[in-house]
Formats: structure tokens, C-alpha cells, sequence
């Protein structure tokens, strides 16, 4: 495919991210981008490995943070991050904000009717999708047609059809510190509780751990393979869900063929844009909704730091600030952050005085913290009740200088 026909000098793309990277596309634009020149390209998360700073010669590239891996950028200094929430990455597309002239995405073979399943991402495709001038899609022979959004076969300019595998996520190895911060974690969900999670060692204990409740349901931003066996265990039914019953759902499938193979014309799955997942109104008809997110590191007043450790930039924003909220504001729910209480071989604590990067969300909206040694339930607490209980669940070696700046700031009240 001759992509100068399409494109030209300025022009400002938009891919797929996570598992629905078009990598036909990536690859067709790496190799000939830079005799095309001075383009830009803007992707949320990767995972495939293709862009890294050999290939970043053929366009500039932008992405709301370090996820997957898209870290060996940062490190190099060729990605521009952008601080957003991935549920403003739609709007912003849609207003011109981001600028969309090209969309790349991946797509299912099309339905009877013409239309393609968004397979497995639907975050902010189709919002690419109106706004580009140009929409080129790789029809992928092997990506799942899964219910939920749809694209078109007429919003297509050019359509590229190809059968290779889409990109994979491999379950993370779980360890020791892992399990145990799951099972403070699976404290919090009961029978009926509905889950948003995200993919990794700490979600997959914690999904292990829930083979005995019932009726747990599912509205999320990403699901991985650790919700199939629960599907499959009969115990992720969304019976008593207020809205969406019987239905699990979702904007991203990030994992392995398993997930794909489950998701593939499976009527107890929805794709979504994250105008649904994410939606504040949304998110608040539902009760006994519990969010597990993540953090790189938590101050003592609760604040939270999920993107950089101080000159490296390992994170983004994600959806994390949408479903603490949610999660903190549902009857019956929890907010759950999650975080082992030591990183580099134990010899730093992630429990600290001071944040040493950015407020990724702020302490006003945290709920729980939980790390290997316990969970912090922080809301409705006064500041020098949080130092107190965030001390308790930092690594015993830490808590000694901690409860120093915890008395500090119980002298204060603030």
C-alpha cells in the first residue's frame, strides 16, 4: 500500500491502541513515513513493540503516557506525553483539540449488514473515525467480531485486509507481595459487587480469589484473561446489575487468544466507547461498584502518583481518576489503590512523605490504599488519621522515619 496517497506533509494520525493496534498499518507508516515527512501520530497505549526510538525517525510520536511499550520513548526522550484522561482523548479528538487527519485502526470482517466490530478496542475509534479525513482500517481475518460498536463498512476510505495475530499480553507471573495485597483486596468484594480492573499480577490474584461469590459483574475500561474463568466458573453472571444485566461491560480486551476466542460473538459482552465506560452518570447507577487501580507511589495524605519516578516516566493518567471517584461515590463500593510498599529490591518505600512526581489523583477523591501489609480506608479521615493508617501499611523497615512526618503533620492537623 502506497501510503502517499493518502497522506501528505502535516498531516496528524491517530492508531488503535493496546490489542487493537493496527500493526499492518504501524508498520506500512514506519517504513514510509519519513519520505512522506513531517507527521505526527498519536497513540494511548502499545504493546506490539514497534515503536521504539529506530522507528521514531518516521513520525512524531504522542501517547498520555509510558504504558506497555511505549517506555523505551520516554527514556530516549522521543515521546510527547500528553496528561489526559483517556476519556477525554475522544472529546479532544472530536473538537479539534488533538488533531485527527488520518485515523488507522483495526477492525473484525464485516456482518451481513457491512458493519465491522471495533473487535478489541472501542475507547476513542470511533471518534477518529468522524473526525479524519481519511480512515484506513486494517480488516484483520483473525481480530473477533464482538458485540457492542460498530463501524461502518461506508465511514472506511481504504481497507486493508490481512489474517496475522493481533497483538498479545501474556498474564503476568503473580508473586508472593501479589497475592498478598489480593487477598486485603478480595475483602472488599461480595456477592453482586461489580469489578473494574485493569490487567496485571495484583488484578489476576485478585481474580483467583473470587471463585466463591456470586453474580459479580463487570463495567470496565479493559478486561484480561482472568475474567474468562470466572465467566467460565459461572460466577461473572451481571445478574444484579442496575443497568447493562446480564452483561459484562467494556472498552479494551487486552490479553491472549483465550480472551479473543471467549469474546467472539459472546452476547454477555459489550465494547463501548469511553463516553459509556467512563461516563460519570453512567458509573453512578451503579451500586457495589469496586475499581482496583494502581499506583507508582501514595504521600501520606493520600495523595497518588501513578506516572513517573523522578526523571522516568513509567505510567499515564488512564482511567484511573473516573473510577476512583466512582468507586469512593457507589453504595456499597470501594475505590481500591493498589501498590506493593516497596520498590528496587526493598531498598525505597512507595508509602512516602512527599510525592516525587505528578498528583495523578488527588486525595480528596482516594479511598483504600492497600498494599502486602494491609488497607488503608482513608475517606471521611482527617489528615493526621491518614498518616497514621498509611504508615501501617508501609514496610515495617520505613514506618519508624514515617510516623516522624505522621507526627509532624498531627502537631499541624494538616
Amino acid at each position: 500500500m502506497d501510503l502517499s496517497k493518502y497522506l501528505k506533509p502535516g498531516d496528524r494520525v491517530v492508531f488503535g491502541q493496546a490489542c487493537g493496534e493496527p500493526t499492518t498499518l504501524v508498520e506500512a507508516l514506519i517504513a514510509q513515513g519519513p519520505a512522506i515527512g513531517d507527521l505526527g501520530a498519536f497513540i494511548a497505549t502499545s504493546f506490539s513493540g514497534l515503536f521504539t526510538p529506530e522507528t521514531a525517525s518516521a513520525f512524531r510520536l504522542s501517547s498520555m503516557g509510558a504504558i506497555g511499550a511505549l517506555r523505551s520513548m520516554t527514556k530516549a526522550n522521543l515521546l510527547d506525553v500528553i496528561p489526559v484522561h483517556v476519556s477525554q482523548v475522544a472529546p479532544l479528538i472530536e473538537w479539534g483539540v488533538m488533531p485527527c487527519d488520518v485515523a488507522m485502526i483495526q477492525v473484525s470482517p464485516a456482518d451481513a449488514e457491512g458493519n465491522h466490530s471495533c473487535g478489541l478496542i472501542s475507547d476513542y475509534v470511533r471518534a477518529a473515525v468522524d473526525k479524519a479525513r481519511v480512515v484506513i482500517a486494517e480488516v484483520n481475518e483473525q481480530v473477533p467480531y464482538v458485540p457492542g460498536e460498530l463501524i461502518p463498512g461506508s465511514a472506511i476510505d481504504v481497507a486493508v485486509t490481512v489474517s496475522r495475530t493481533p497483538v498479545e499480553v501474556a498474564p503476568a507471573k503473580i508473586g508472593p507481595t501479589d497475592e498478598a495485597i489480593a487477598k486485603f483486596c478480595a475483602e472488599y468484594i461480595g456477592d453482586g459487587s461489580v469489578i473494574q480492573t485493569g490487567v496485571g499480577a495484583v488484578p489476576d490474584a485478585i481474580l483467583r480469589l473470587l471463585h466463591d461469590r456470586k453474580d459479580l459483574g463487570v463495567h470496565s475500561g479493559m478486561l484480561g484473561d482472568g475474567l474468562v474463568e470466572l465467566a467460565e466458573a459461572g460466577v461473572m453472571t451481571n445478574a444484579r446489575k442496575e443497568i447493562d444485566t446480564g452483561v459484562s461491560i467494556n472498552g479494551a480486551l487486552i490479553g491472549t487468544k483465550r480472551l479473543y476466542d471467549w469474546a467472539h460473538n459472546n452476547p454477555s459482552i459489550r465494547m463501548t466507547p469511553t463516553s459509556y465506560t467512563h461516563d460519570a452518570g453512567v458509573l453512578g447507577k451503579l451500586s457495589r461498584l469496586v475499581t482496583i487501580n494502581s499506583a507508582v507511589e501514595v504521600d501520606l495524605t493520600g495523595q497518588v502518583n501513578a506516572e513517573q519516578v523522578g526523571n522516568a516516566y513509567v505510567g499515564g493518567t488512564g482511567g484511573q481518576v473516573d473510577f476512583v471517584r466512582a468507586g469512593a461515590r457507589s453504595p456499597g463500593g470501594a475505590s481500591l489503590m493498589v501498590l506493593g510498599a516497596t520498590a528496587k529490591g526493598g531498598t525505597l518505600s512507595k508509602i512516602v512523605p512527599k510525592l516525587g512526581g505528578p498528583v495523578t489523583s488527588a486525595r480528596t477523591e482516594v479511598d483504600v490504599v492497600v498494599t502486602e501489609f494491609g488497607a488503608a480506608e482513608l475517606k471521611g479521615q482527617s489528615l493526621a488519621e491518614r498518616a497514621r493508617r498509611l504508615v501501617a501499611i508501609a514496610h515495617p523497615d520505613f514506618r519508624e522515619e514515617l510516623d516522624r512526618t505522621a507526627h509532624e503533620v498531627a502537631k499541624r492537623g494538616f
